[in-house]
Parts: structure tokens; C-alpha cells; sequence
């Protein structure tokens, strides 16, 4: 029996992960300064103009102007020619936190209500699904080629899609690869292709152990793609939702993470979720796992926590559920203090997706 499923990823500098990535240098500033700060800030960019609103109460003093234009110049924009660059007017509108959401996390519960999810399977070796792996790695490896200029005429943005032929629940084969990357006008659209086909996706795949032909990658759909950015395309926080967990393939919490500290359960429970979820299959107790939690604010402790194993259990529930409960304390306070997520290690998750990335405290496997 044979399936198809596609995920998509984008790059540093597509305009909803400037905003993002803005978001989370901000809550890794606070931090940095105050381990107790509350940071939920959301950013909107758009053509010249970068709009950062959202509530901050903390011991901190933080230039949130230098850290947008200090960000957005390291994405690559410094060409006004893009009508959009570090030097583009920022406004800021940011208050404290309500005193209503404070008096539940003070109590040290959760900052909101929500549900979150987290997935692992045997697909990679990063235990995460191939699809959207080989997007994040294709989307990493896009900006790579333009960051160390050896494809000087590619322009910051870009988007990225891996499709590929399952068998019997495994992937056998990619069938397509899709690559949005803007470029100057001074190359033609077939030199790129063949350039990205030979420096980007030929490398990935082979690293997944797969290859496709020149013919099965698809570049720029409508055949042009010159100015990018936020001038094109409007960015906002969190609105890359799927990109940033398992490309659509497991279930989506109902919150974005970037911008907000670890108080917020919609990143600090996803988190929890997912080194949960990785540790079952890791230590062999099921093939595939999704671990379900959901809060209420000012709860201290999740009103859900489920694991579905999708047949491919191992162990009894009742083992697994054990397991879970020595590995981590899914408290509020127990996952802050377990995964030690009151430090400023967040800006690096705003691109490439949260999950799968061997930096981060929630993807270490347990002894």
C-alpha cells in the first residue's frame, strides 16, 4: 500500500520568521537578564515598517529597536533596494503583563490555557518524520549557499517542500522536490536551478539516503521570483505553526512558541511533549509516539496528559505512562526546572523548526 505526504519549510528570511526570529531575540534578552522575566511579544513586518507589540514585565532593560535592525540585518537584509532592510522604521508597542495572567503564573502555574503535542518516529535519525526534515535541512542548506556567498546572486527568503512515496507506513523514495529561492536579475532561472539542484538538494537527500533527477525539482513556479521579503509578502509572528512542529504530520497545538518565555505552556508544554514523545521510541517502549498535554491558566499541573502509541507499543500503558513519570514532572514548574528552559537558548529555534535539533534540552535521550 503506498501513501504520499508533503511537508514545507521556509528559510531564515521569509517575513514570518524575521518576525519570529525578532520575537525570540527579544524573550533571549530578557532572559539573559532576568531567568524570571514574561515576555509575549508579537512582530509584524511589512513593506519598510516593523511593528513590534506585546506585554514585557521583567528586571531588564532591553533596546527592543537595536535587537529588530541588529536581527533583520543579520538575515541579509541590507539592500534598500528590497524596500526593506535594517534600517526600516520600527515601532514599538509594549506594555506589562496583565496582573491577572502574573497572579497565576506567580502561584507557578501555567501563563494561558492550551493543548500541545508531541511526536517521534523511527522515520530519521533525528526521530521526526523525513518529510519535514528534508524541508528544514533544504531550507538551512538554501540560506548556507547564500551566507557563505557561494551563490552570490541569491537573495534572503525562500521557501522549501519535499514530497515523498511511503510503502507499507516507510518512506521509500522522494518523488519531488520544491524550492522557492528569489535571485538577482542577472541569472537565468535554469543556471540557478541546476546550481541548487547540485548545492542544495542533491547533498540533503543523499545525506537521507535518497536522490531524485533534475527533472523532479521544481524552482520557482511561476518562473520568477526577484524582490523578496516583507515589501512582497507581509510577515507576522507565528503564523508558521506546522513548519515549526512536524510539517503536518502529528496533531498541532493550539498556540505559536516564538516570542514567548517558557512560562507560556503552548512552548514550554510543546517542549515537554516532544522529549517525552522522543524518549518513548528512543528506549524502544513504541515505534511512533504522540504525547498529549493541555492546561488551564493558572494550573500548576495539566488537566491532560495521553501518550498514543499507534499500535506499535511495545509495553503496556500502564509501563509507558510510568516511564513518562520518572523521565519528567509535567507540572508547570517541573518542566521549567527538568528542562531547564529559564535561560535565553530560544533565538535558534525560530528557524528551521523546534524539534530534531540535538542542541536543544528537550531532544536529549535520558540514560
Amino acid at each position: 500500500m503506498h501513501d504520499v505526504f508533503t511537508s514545507e519549510s521556509v528559510c531564515s528570511g521569509h517575513p514570518d520568521k524575521i518576525c519570529d526570529q525578532i520575537g525570540d531575540a527579544i524573550v533571549d534578552e530578557i532572559l539573559r537578564q532576568d531567568k524570571y522575566g514574561r515576555v509575549a511579544v508579537e512582530t509584524l513586518v511589512t513593506y519598510n515598517r516593523i511593528i513590534i507589540a506585546g506585554e514585557v514585565t521583567a528586571k531588564a532593560g532591553v533596546d527592543y529597536r537595536e535587537v529588530a535592525s541588529r536581527e533583520i540585518r543579520r538575515l541579509g537584509y541590507i539592500n534598500e533596494d528590497l524596500n526593506f532592510s535594517f534600517r526600516s522604521p520600527i515601532k514599538i508597542y509594549i506594555h506589562t503583563q496583565s496582573p491577572d495572567i502574573a497572579r497565576g503564573v506567580k502561584m507557578k502555574g501555567a501563563g494561558d490555557q492550551g493543548m500541545m503535542f508531541g511526536y517521534a518516529c523511527r522515520e530519521t535519525k533525528e526521530l521526526m518524520p523525513l518529510p519535514i526534515i528534508l524541508a528544514h535541512r533544504l531550507a538551512k542548506k538554501l540560506d548556507e549557499v547564500r551566507e557563505k556567498k557561494i551563490l552570490t546572486y541569491l537573495r534572503p527568503d525562500g521557501k522549501t517542500q519535499a514530497t515523498i512515496d511511503y510503502k507499507n507506513g516507510k518512506p521509500l523514495r522522494v518523488i519531488s522536490v520544491i524550492l522557492a529561492a528569489p535571485h538577482s536579475e542577472s541569472v537565468k532561472l535554469e543556471q540557478v536551478k541546476q546550481d541548487l539542484f547540485r548545492l542544495v538538494v542533491t547533498p540533503v537527500l543523499r545525506e537521507y539516503g535518497f536522490e531524485i533527477k533534475e527533472k523532479d525539482l521544481v524552482l520557482n513556479g511561476t518562473g520568477v521570483w526577484h524582490k523578496s521579503g516583507p515589501a512582497s509578502d507581509t510577515g507576522v509572528t507565528g503564523r508558521k505553526i506546522i513548519v515549526d512542529g512536524y510539517g503536518g504530520y502529528a496533531r498541532a497545538g493550539g498556540g505559536c512558541f516564538s516570542g514567548k518565555d517558557p512560562t507560556k505552556v503552548d512552548r514550554s508544554g510543546a517542549y515537554a511533549a516532544r522529549f517525552l514523545a522522543k524518549n518513548i521510541v528512543a528506549h524502544g517502549l513504541a515505534d511512533k509516539a504522540e504525547v498529549m498535554l493541555a492546561y488551564f491558566i493558572g494550573g500548576k499541573r495539566p488537566v491532560m496528559q495521553e501518550i498514543e502509541a499507534f499500535g506499535t507499543s511495545k509495553v503496556s500503558k500502564r509501563a509507558m505512562n510510568d516511564f513518562c513519570q520518572k523521565l519528567l514532572d509535567t507540572s508547570v514548574e517541573g518542566i521549567l526546572t527538568g528542562l531547564d528552559l529559564r535561560r535565553p537558548i530560544y533565538l535558534p529555534t525560530a528557524a528551521y523548526g523546534h524539534f530534531g535539533r540535538e542542541e536543544f534540552p528537550w531532544e536529549k535521550i535520558k540514560d
